[in-house]
């Protein structure tokens, strides 16, 4: 086994090119799922790589670069509609896991519990992917393909993360479930944007993780909301059906209780995205 740990993005992509090593960056989940086994393959250390820990405004929008942490978001100087963001990134873990785990990596572990992915999606969320070969980018919604899969091939590596342009008024909240208050996987999760114009809602995108095998927009529930007050929202929610979700029963909860619990998880996201 070899320790590489290259200073550029060419290094590294060479590197992969090259071989097949493990991709680690705070390796919070890489090394704990390993266990007690030992690590035969070569592990390619991406956080020395110049540039990619690195939180940055474009002309296009935002780049997050894949070896920025949890603490890093947090700290970061964003707009209003990155505090649903900001605050997934407080329920990750412990701060020491903030501070070392990655919001790229919790991408790349592909759990349906993965509290930076409806956030996310909710700021349309593109990834960055780049090889020996150039860079592709593609839509967050279809890089996790599905528990523990992505849009990853061999000699690949996801680079960034790209937030488009939005607007100063743009709001957003986050409302995760657990089984305590801190350090604990999701048993369902919510994350909204809105803007609010005119006391009515605009815009809305609520997306909801841990409730299927991957973390899903609720298009049709946006649309019913177009032009409500936040407050109109309990009625609709009431008759709104979760049909494209398929939570699954586990230690944490089971599929009807993560269903039941939705609603009241939608209705107070909405509202300290609204309000907050």
């Amino acid at each position: 086994m070899t320790y590489l740990a290259p200073t550029t993005l060419n290094e590294a992509l060479a590197a992969l090119s090259a071989g097949a090593p493990s991709v680690i960056a705070g390796g919070t989940d890489w090394y704990p799922a390993q266990g007690t086994r030992p690590v035969k393959r070569d592990l390619l250390d991406v956080t020395r790589i110049e540039g990619l820990r690195a939180i940055t405004r474009t002309d296009s929008g935002w780049r997050i670069g894949a070896a920025s942490t949890w603490s890093d978001i947090i700290r970061a100087d964003l707009p209003r509609a990155f505090d649903g963001l900001k605050a997934a990134a407080r329920e990750v873990g412990s701060v020491q896991i903030q501070n070392a785990g990655t919001i790229v990596g919790n991408l790349c572990n592909a759990s349906p519990a993965a509290d930076g992915v409806p956030p996310l999606l909710c700021l349309d969320a593109q990834v960055e992917i780049g090889s020996i070969f150039g860079i592709r980018t593609v839509p967050l919604e279809e890089f996790i393909m599905g528990v523990r899969q992505i849009d990853l091939a061999q000699g690949e590596l996801v680079t960034a993360i790209l937030i488009p342009k939005t607007t100063d008024t743009r709001r957003s909240g986050f409302v995760k479930l657990g089984a305590r208050k801190y350090l604990v996987i999701s048993i369902a999760m919510v994350a909204v944007t809105c803007e609010i114009e005119n006391g009515v809602l605009r815009k809305a995108r609520i997306a909801v993780g841990a409730c299927s095998p991957v973390a899903q927009r609720l298009h049709a529930l946006e649309a019913a909301l177009e032009g409500k007050s936040p407050e109109a929202a309990a009625p609709l929610l009431q008759i709104a059906e979760f049909s494209q979700l398929a939570p699954i029963d586990d230690v944490r909860g089971s599929g009807v209780y993560r269903l039941d619990v939705l609603r009241a998880l939608i209705s107070r996201a909405l509202m300290e995205a609204a309000y907050g």
